[in-house]
């Protein structure tokens, strides 16, 4: 039988390869490559994702990137906007295109583009937005002058769904965001996507990333279905295990698994990060007794922290005039250490999201 991981081993593992168990040393491209991306829809994300990995983190080095073309906030993973660099954006979205161009008829958009030949659609927003970037709103008004008997808004978005789009700078950049204004991926970086890219590379890096974890882990990592056969393809190179419930798990065979009582630091986290977003039993990073209480407090998915691994309550920073204020909410009763702990690290996360606040303070919030 397969030897067994605890929730708390499964924990460790994920925040080693998460590097979250402490803060590294390592470029930022290499950081987004080791990640395989970091969902983006909220574009300041990715910075407070890559403050609590990346020691010494600087958003410019990030912006920079973005800047330069050698990273791209594209849809590819779950269809959702991801911060990626620019060899990985190329290799998945060609994996990740069939998903999108699957899930565009279940939309609005999609039901308003019933009949249409959505190659020719698609085909005119390609042209209009390698002739110069646009807004979907823009692109939208060119494409009903075309098609005067459909809303704009459902043209653009059938585009957005069945092309390699990406979202051009300032968007995305630290402290300088914009509306989020695109262009085609090919146009963008100059090359074209990849012609025969590799699900069972891109199923490795997601192990190294994320794992141990389950065919089913991976497809709520990916939005991808069929995976089951694919690490079956790949069992050969592979370590299996089971968690408490008695599930597979696949690993590769040298990937770190830290013991359980390996200490952890506390993070914060933004509400989309890689650690709550990747596996479909997330028991290995929030407790079944503390997850429908997250569910709840202040919607779906609010910023939290992690004390000893696991998430246990919400942080979010407001602004009053020149002042800045990161209000903590524990879920639970936390001792004087790891109130002094969280104080510690909410001081470096506030000096961090708001450099240029005369005024800055930690204040805890009863729950």
């Amino acid at each position: 039988m397969a030897d067994l991981l605890t929730n708390r081993e499964l924990n460790r593992a994920l925040l080693a390869r998460q590097m979250l168990l402490q803060r590294h040393v390592v470029p930022v491209e290499e950081a987004l490559e080791r990640l395989v991306g970091l969902q983006a829809q909220v574009p300041n994300h990715p910075y407070f994702a890559l403050w609590s990995r990346l020691q010494d983190f600087d958003p410019e080095a990030l912006s920079t990137l973005i800047n330069e073309r050698r990273a791209v906030r594209t849809a590819v993973m779950r269809t959702t906007i991801h911060l990626v660099t620019a060899r990985d954006a190329l290799a998945l979205w060609p994996l990740t295109a069939p998903l999108m161009k699957r899930t565009l008829p279940s939309t609005p958009f999609g039901k308003g583009t019933v009949g249409l030949d959505l190659d020719e659609v698609v085909a005119a927003g390609r042209a209009a937005l390698e002739e110069k970037p646009r807004t979907l709103t823009e692109l939208g008004r060119l494409l009903k002058a075309r098609w005067p008997d459909r809303e704009a808004i459902n043209l653009a978005r059938s585009v957005h769904y069945r092309a390699p789009l990406v979202q051009i700078p300032p968007r995305g950049l630290w402290g300088r965001s914009m509306q989020a204004t695109w262009t085609t991926l090919e146009s963008w970086l100059g090359r074209e996507v990849a012609k025969a890219p590799s699900i069972d590379t891109v199923l490795l890096r997601y192990l190294a990333a994320f794992g141990p974890a389950s065919a089913a882990d991976a497809r709520t990592w990916s939005g991808l279905a069929g995976l089951s056969e694919a690490f079956e393809r790949l069992r050969p190179q592979m370590r299996a295990f089971r968690d408490e419930k008695g599930r597979e798990l696949f690993d590769l065979p040298d990937a770190p698994r830290p013991e359980a009582d390996t200490p952890a630091p506390v993070r914060f986290l933004p509400e989309y990060d890689n650690v709550f977003l990747s596996h479909s039993d997330r028991q290995r990073i929030v407790r079944e007794e503390d997850r429908r209480r997250f569910a709840t407090v202040n919607g779906a998915g609010p910023n939290a922290f992690s004390l000893d691994g696991f998430l246990q309550g919400t942080w979010r920073i407001r602004r009053h005039g020149d002042a800045a204020i990161l209000s903590i909410e524990t879920l639970n009763a936390v001792s004087k250490a790891e109130r002094r702990a969280l104080e510690e690290e909410g001081e470096a996360l506030i000096a961090f999201a708001a450099a240029n606040a005369a005024h800055r303070s930690v204040e805890f919030v009863a729950n």
